[in-house]
């Protein structure tokens, strides 16, 4: 949890205070809750376990104590500022079964439980002092007051009357004194809870470093496969295109040669053709080259070279690129690509009538949205255009996701880092 400032007047007017108090308040009735659901739930699973009614009863509630920690998790970010990325591992289970074994033997799993069971004696303990102290607090500012503006005498407490003004000030005062203690106290509790949620709902260094190399080891996996199959689409390309025409353009030459002195109209228009067929292998070229990294890309930056993709495609595209300097050109070609797959499979697929580009610069990462109004249903698959990209993005530790509902709209959006 970030401390923030720690003079008293800095821990008065930080918000991070003052988000914690109703959370410190509040939570023992959320653990209060999780633990009256898990108290009664698990050893009725346990107990029908011998009918097998309690099996799926048992797998039921170990969702419903993972989406209370998961709740758990944003409510302490909200609080305290502290941000617990969900710990599970990913399951790769084909069906129900297999996903309920792992989300078992996730060690992830049984943390959330240790944490939701130990949330309601913390919660009595934080509910117990926040209200002694902010109530004390209160109560020795406010009830005094009255005196100061000659009202009646006013008890405190248990057998204490305060009625003079002199009196009454050192109330005041000796209020502003715990204020400043259930400060403290609530920024201490806080700092102490979001520790405890830290350790019990985060994954561990040593798991999380691990996590981070297999994450390396795939993307860079998918990075290799995915310029092994660049590679062999540029193949592909010049040996059905450039090089078939470069070809013919070589036979006709040689035709024309054959036939410069005997028939001169026919070697001219042998010429023409070989002419034409030229320019079209040079047309073909400068797409293929265009297709690897375009020239103004890397002379005029993303907004040129957007605006140049957008006024190319079948449909009308509203465009806003919003970087301040430009990313890595790593980042930069990622982007393009992403843009031109995107809108090449929507002129294919799609049956969109407009559709927009969006294109910014968050910190340290470039954000990267493409958006229309087509029919929708489109899924990244093994091979396909869009898996292709993730599989990019994935190079540079960036994430891409598709949201398509059947029938639209269609949004592409991907968070590419700067720093890798």
């Amino acid at each position: 949890m970030p401390l923030g400032p720690h003079g008293p007047l800095g821990v008065l007017v930080d918000p991070m205070t003052w988000r914690a108090v109703p959370y410190l308040l509040l939570s023992l009735f959320y653990g209060l809750a999780c633990f009256a659901l898990l108290a009664s739930a698990i050893p009725l699973s346990l107990a029908l376990a011998v009918v097998w009614v309690g099996v799926p009863l048992f797998a039921l509630t170990m969702l419903g104590w993972r989406g209370a920690a998961m709740l758990e998790r944003r409510l302490l970010r909200l609080a305290f500022g502290a941000t617990i990325r969900d710990p599970y591992r990913p399951s790769p289970g084909g069906n129900l079964f297999l996903r309920w074994k792992d989300m078992f033997v996730d060690p992830a799993t049984w943390k959330d439980l240790f944490y939701l069971l130990l949330l309601l004696p913390i919660g009595i303990g934080e509910f117990t002092v926040s209200v002694v102290l902010w109530g004390l607090a209160l109560s020795l500012i406010i009830v005094p007051m009255s005196l100061l503006f000659g009202g009646d005498p006013v008890p405190i407490g248990d057998g204490l009357l305060v009625d003079t003004v002199p009196e009454a000030l050192l109330c005041v005062l000796g209020g502003l004194g715990v204020f400043l203690v259930a400060l403290y106290a609530t920024r201490g509790m806080a700092w102490l809870h979001a520790l405890l949620g830290t350790v019990l709902l985060s994954t561990g260094e040593k798991n999380l470093l691990a996590a981070r190399a297999a994450c390396l080891r795939a993307s860079r996996a998918r990075g290799v496969d995915a310029a092994e199959a660049e590679r062999r689409r540029i193949e592909r390309d010049l040996h059905d295109g450039a090089q078939q025409r470069l070809l013919s353009v070589a036979m006709d030459l040689g035709r024309a040669q054959s036939k410069m002195d005997a028939d001169p109209q026919g070697a001219r228009e042998l010429l023409a053709q070989a002419h034409a067929g030229t320019k079209a292998a040079i047309a073909e070229l400068r797409d293929l080259a265009r297709g690897i990294y375009p020239a103004l890309l890397t002379d005029r930056g993303l907004d040129a070279a957007l605006s140049s993709l957008a006024a190319r495609a079948p449909v009308r595209v509203d465009l806003s690129v919003e970087v301040s300097h430009r990313p890595p050109a790593a980042v930069e070609s990622i982007a393009y690509f992403i843009v031109a797959e995107s809108l090449t499979n929507m002129a294919k697929h799609s049956s969109a009538t407009e559709a927009s580009v969006r294109v910014s610069r968050e910190d340290q990462w470039v954000i990267v949205e493409v958006r229309d109004n087509g029919v929708g249903a489109a899924v990244p698959h093994a091979g396909g255009g869009l898996a292709g990209l993730a599989d990019r993005a994935a190079t540079i530790d960036g994430i891409l996701t598709v949201d398509s509902p059947l029938g639209g709209p269609t949004l592409i959006r991907a968070e590419l880092p700067c720093e890798w």
